[in-house]
Protein backbone atom coordinates (compact mmCIF):
# COMPACT_ATOMS: atom_id res chain seq x y z
CA UNK A 1 0.00 0.00 0.00
CA UNK A 2 1.48 3.47 -1.14
CA UNK A 3 1.47 6.29 1.21
CA UNK A 4 1.99 8.70 -1.66
CA UNK A 5 -0.93 10.43 -2.01
CA UNK A 6 -2.19 10.02 -6.17
CA UNK A 7 -2.78 13.69 -7.30
CA UNK A 8 -6.44 14.23 -8.33
CA UNK A 9 -8.61 17.25 -7.32
CA UNK A 10 -9.37 16.02 -4.15
CA UNK A 11 -6.14 16.35 -3.05
CA UNK A 12 -5.70 19.66 -4.70
CA UNK A 13 -8.84 21.36 -3.61
CA UNK A 14 -7.90 20.01 0.04
CA UNK A 15 -4.41 22.24 -0.26
CA UNK A 16 -6.68 24.80 -1.73
CA UNK A 17 -9.03 24.96 0.99
CA UNK A 18 -6.60 24.70 3.86
CA UNK A 19 -4.84 27.06 2.93
CA UNK A 20 -7.39 29.67 2.02
CA UNK A 21 -8.59 29.00 5.91
CA UNK A 22 -5.62 30.47 6.97
CA UNK A 23 -5.81 33.24 4.80
CA UNK A 24 -9.22 34.02 5.83
CA UNK A 25 -8.74 33.69 9.41
CA UNK A 26 -5.49 36.13 8.48
CA UNK A 27 -7.68 38.92 6.90
CA UNK A 28 -10.64 38.24 9.09
CA UNK A 29 -9.73 41.50 11.37
CA UNK A 30 -9.51 43.27 7.93
CA UNK A 31 -13.17 42.81 7.74
CA UNK A 32 -12.35 41.03 3.88
CA UNK A 33 -13.91 38.51 2.52
CA UNK A 34 -11.61 35.93 0.07
CA UNK A 35 -12.99 37.82 -3.18
CA UNK A 36 -12.14 41.25 -1.91
CA UNK A 37 -8.83 40.13 -1.13
CA UNK A 38 -8.37 38.63 -4.59
CA UNK A 39 -9.81 42.15 -6.10
CA UNK A 40 -7.29 44.52 -4.09
CA UNK A 41 -4.62 41.84 -5.13
CA UNK A 42 -4.98 42.58 -8.71
CA UNK A 43 -5.57 46.62 -8.19
CA UNK A 44 -2.28 46.36 -5.69
CA UNK A 45 -0.03 47.66 -9.26
CA UNK A 46 -2.13 50.21 -10.27
CA UNK A 47 -5.40 50.82 -11.62
CA UNK A 48 -7.63 48.82 -14.09
CA UNK A 49 -10.15 48.78 -16.34
CA UNK A 50 -13.46 48.00 -14.90
CA UNK A 51 -14.24 45.64 -17.85
CA UNK A 52 -10.77 44.00 -17.38
CA UNK A 53 -11.11 43.48 -13.97
CA UNK A 54 -14.45 42.24 -13.97
CA UNK A 55 -13.10 39.53 -16.54
CA UNK A 56 -9.88 38.50 -14.69
CA UNK A 57 -11.87 38.25 -11.73
CA UNK A 58 -14.84 36.15 -13.45
CA UNK A 59 -12.32 34.09 -14.94
CA UNK A 60 -10.02 33.68 -12.43
CA UNK A 61 -12.75 33.25 -9.58
CA UNK A 62 -15.30 31.60 -11.48
CA UNK A 63 -18.37 34.02 -10.05
CA UNK A 64 -20.95 35.68 -12.46
CA UNK A 65 -20.18 39.59 -13.35
CA UNK A 66 -23.24 40.78 -10.95
CA UNK A 67 -21.00 39.48 -8.22
CA UNK A 68 -18.07 40.72 -9.16
CA UNK A 69 -19.99 44.69 -9.26
CA UNK A 70 -21.10 43.39 -5.80
CA UNK A 71 -17.18 42.93 -4.56
CA UNK A 72 -16.47 46.22 -6.17
CA UNK A 73 -19.43 48.19 -4.82
CA UNK A 74 -18.35 46.89 -1.43
CA UNK A 75 -14.58 47.92 -1.79
CA UNK A 76 -15.77 51.57 -3.00
CA UNK A 77 -18.10 51.94 0.06
CA UNK A 78 -15.46 50.64 2.47
CA UNK A 79 -13.56 53.45 0.79
CA UNK A 80 -10.43 51.11 -0.28
CA UNK A 81 -11.29 51.31 -4.14
CA UNK A 82 -12.89 54.04 -6.56
CA UNK A 83 -14.16 54.02 -9.74
CA UNK A 84 -12.57 56.90 -12.25
CA UNK A 85 -15.15 57.27 -14.81
CA UNK A 86 -14.02 60.38 -16.91
CA UNK A 87 -12.06 58.19 -18.97
CA UNK A 88 -13.71 56.52 -21.87
CA UNK A 89 -13.82 52.82 -19.92
CA UNK A 90 -14.01 53.37 -15.86
CA UNK A 91 -11.27 52.90 -13.91
CA UNK A 92 -10.69 50.96 -10.61
CA UNK A 93 -8.20 51.45 -8.24
CA UNK A 94 -6.52 51.55 -4.84
CA UNK A 95 -7.41 54.57 -2.39
CA UNK A 96 -4.66 55.47 0.38
CA UNK A 97 -6.59 53.26 2.64
CA UNK A 98 -7.29 50.15 -0.02
CA UNK A 99 -3.03 50.54 -0.41
CA UNK A 100 -2.55 50.02 2.91
CA UNK A 101 -4.99 47.35 3.50
CA UNK A 102 -3.15 45.59 0.30
CA UNK A 103 0.10 46.03 2.12
CA UNK A 104 -1.10 44.19 5.10
CA UNK A 105 -2.72 41.51 3.43
CA UNK A 106 -0.02 41.25 1.28
CA UNK A 107 2.20 40.87 4.39
CA UNK A 108 -0.24 38.26 5.41
CA UNK A 109 0.30 36.27 2.04
CA UNK A 110 3.78 36.57 1.71
CA UNK A 111 4.01 35.23 5.51
CA UNK A 112 1.57 31.98 5.12
CA UNK A 113 3.47 31.43 1.49
CA UNK A 114 6.92 30.90 3.78
CA UNK A 115 5.25 29.03 6.47
CA UNK A 116 3.53 26.81 3.58
CA UNK A 117 6.16 26.77 0.69
CA UNK A 118 9.45 28.27 2.40
CA UNK A 119 11.42 24.66 2.94
CA UNK A 120 10.25 22.93 -0.47
CA UNK A 121 13.05 22.23 -2.67
CA UNK A 122 12.57 25.00 -5.52
CA UNK A 123 12.67 22.25 -8.57
CA UNK A 124 9.65 20.20 -6.81
CA UNK A 125 7.76 23.69 -6.40
CA UNK A 126 8.71 24.22 -10.14
CA UNK A 127 7.24 20.85 -11.18
CA UNK A 128 3.87 20.98 -8.98
CA UNK A 129 3.36 24.37 -10.47
CA UNK A 130 3.78 23.33 -13.83
CA UNK A 131 1.32 20.73 -13.22
CA UNK A 132 -1.09 22.74 -11.48
CA UNK A 133 -1.30 25.36 -14.12
CA UNK A 134 -1.43 22.75 -16.67
CA UNK A 135 -4.68 21.39 -14.71
CA UNK A 136 -5.87 25.04 -14.41
CA UNK A 137 -5.77 25.15 -18.16
CA UNK A 138 -7.03 21.56 -19.03
CA UNK A 139 -9.95 22.50 -16.39
CA UNK A 140 -10.72 25.97 -18.12
CA UNK A 141 -10.61 24.87 -21.57
CA UNK A 142 -13.26 21.99 -20.65
CA UNK A 143 -15.46 24.77 -19.18
CA UNK A 144 -15.35 26.84 -21.88
CA UNK A 145 -16.68 23.84 -24.18
CA UNK A 146 -19.61 23.44 -21.64
CA UNK A 147 -22.75 25.24 -22.81
CA UNK A 148 -23.62 28.56 -21.16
Amino acid sequence: MSTTPTLNGQVIGQAHYATRALLDRAVAPLGLTFEQVITLNVLADGAVERARLVHRLTTTLKIDEPAVHEVIAQLVDADLTRVDDGAAEPLVRLTDAGHATQRRVGAAVADITTRLYGDIPTDEASVAAQVLTLVTQRANAALAALPA
